[in-house]
């Protein structure tokens, strides 16, 4: 009886230590669906701190977004982003994308071929206004101690 009672405790203490990373949660389908289709991201914007300069994703300055073109499909939660835009890294890459049922956007960018399991690093942002035409994602830098928001402003491409 004493390791019954003692395996349950500790089934117990395992199951209460569970991960509540924003990985670990469950999607939201019926957010992931309302964005499928072809997108453009229109501006960033950094409100009340417009004059710093930010490096997007590990890939480039945030001003090299504006412009972009983003796919995303709902039902096997993949896309595409590519930048094309002169004076930058030009960019067309694999995404793997699912949003939460907190609200978090989760993204990783892949490399051509790259499986998503195998990409350890991703960025989890919180996305706004999801709308028919348009939604925002919305993350979170230190600047200088202090938290500001980057904003990536998307319009629905017909």
């Amino acid at each position: 009886m004493r390791k019954v009672i003692l395996l349950f405790v500790i089934w117990v203490t395992v199951a209460s230590c569970k991960s509540t990373s924003a990985t670990s949660t469950k999607t939201d389908g019926r957010s992931q669906y309302a964005l499928k289709g072809n997108w453009i991201l229109t501006t960033v914007s950094y409100p009340g701190s417009e004059y710093i300069k930010i490096n997007s994703f590990q890939i480039d300055d945030s001003k090299c977004f504006e412009g972009s073109t983003w796919k995303f499909v709902s039902n096997n939660n993949s896309g595409q982003v590519s930048i094309e835009k002169g004076g930058c890294s030009p960019l067309n890459s694999p995404i793997t994308w699912f949003i939460n049922k907190e609200g978090q956007f989760v993204l990783k960018i892949l490399n051509a071929g790259e499986k998503a399991k195998k990409v350890r690093e991703g960025y989890v942002l919180t996305i706004s206004g999801n709308g028919e035409d348009s939604f925002q994602l919305i993350d979170k830098i230190d600047v200088g101690g202090k938290l500001t928001n980057v904003v990536y402003q998307f319009k629905k491409v017909n």
